[in-house]
């Protein structure tokens, strides 16, 4: 696998592995999440390079692909161009539902 591309995929898996580090020790309760105003920041900015890593990854091989990989960039894009629009249900949603099977297979192709 190319450097650079193994080097977006390990930035993909930093910002999971921080986003989850925001919750250790703590039940993840969206309630909490939605008056937290640093950490809805903070998983936004990790959302962002997520995002970012994605995009230059197809930038560089555009036969390389993953899950979700376009929702992953358009959510990236939708964050930083629409951030009046960006609803605490999606981002949260994101962190619940999405990113702990995208750890999973970012995890599978940096193992290979």
């Amino acid at each position: 696998m190319d450097n650079e591309i193994k080097t977006w995929l390990f930035d993909i898996l930093q910002s999971i592995n921080e986003i989850d580090s925001f919750y250790e020790n703590k039940p993840r309760i969206f309630e909490e999440y939605t008056t937290d105003i640093k950490t809805k920041r903070a998983i936004e900015r990790d959302l962002e390079i997520i995002g970012e890593a994605a995009n230059r990854i197809l930038k560089k091989d555009k036969d390389f692909k993953f899950s979700n990989v376009e929702k992953i960039i358009g959510t990236r894009n939708r964050i930083i161009h629409g951030y009046d629009k960006i609803s605490d249900d999606l981002i949260w949603s994101i962190v619940i539902n999405h990113l702990p099977r995208l750890k999973e297979e970012i995890t599978g192709l940096l193992n290979k």
